[in-house]
């Protein structure tokens, strides 16, 4: 037994339990990834607007602009927005909805837009961002980006472009460290 009353072995079992998917250099490539399939499925990359989910999607949002940059020379607009507002999932618990945080520098009427996020798993997050663009204007075409799409959807949504698929099955927990927020690139999946 160790001073907490615990098996010997019992914290580093618990260790064992987090998986790290990829982290640094894969990581910085499946954003590179990311960033040449949003401006292959943009017919004109002059027209994009890149909004990132608060928060980790808003750091990818801008990493994944950087790249953009480099590969078609055009830099999109980079928006920020908090969904929470916009949650059906949570509007009870707040009682009546108030309009969430958005952060937009530019029109998205007539734009495609590319909503980012860290992870998708049920849908519900996006589905709130969806409502959230469609409150700004009419944009032209709404793309979804996702690092880690994880499966097990409630909803009927899906991203366009991810960077990695996994099924972490509804018990587990996926975890997104970002060098911007985090000190780290590296995603993991544990235990709840």
């Amino acid at each position: 037994m160790n001073p907490f009353g615990e098996p010997e072995g019992f914290f580093f079992a618990m260790a064992q339990e987090k998986q790290i998917l990829f982290e640094g250099d894969e990581l910085v490539r499946s954003v590179n990834r990311m960033a040449h399939e949003i401006v292959e499925k943009t017919a004109n990359p002059s027209e994009l607007v890149l909004i990132g989910i608060r928060s980790r999607g808003v750091h990818l949002a801008r990493r994944l602009a950087r790249k953009i940059e480099e590969v078609a020379k055009t830099t999109p607009p980079v928006g920020v927005i908090d969904v929470t507002p916009y949650r059906d999932d949570r509007a009870r618990e707040q009682g009546l909805r108030t309009v969430g945080e958005l952060e937009i520098p530019v029109d998205v009427d007539e734009k495609t837009v590319v909503l980012i996020d860290d992870v998708i798993f049920r849908g519900r997050t996006i589905r709130a961002a969806m409502e959230a663009v469609a409150r700004l204007g009419q944009a032209k075409r709404i793309l979804v980006a996702v690092l880690v799409d994880r499966g097990a959807r409630e909803l009927p949504i899906r991203a366009d472009i991810v960077g990695k698929n996994i099924d972490a099955g509804v018990g587990r927990r996926v975890n997104v460290m970002l060098e911007e927020s985090d000190g780290v690139d590296q995603i993991t999946v544990s235990d709840w």
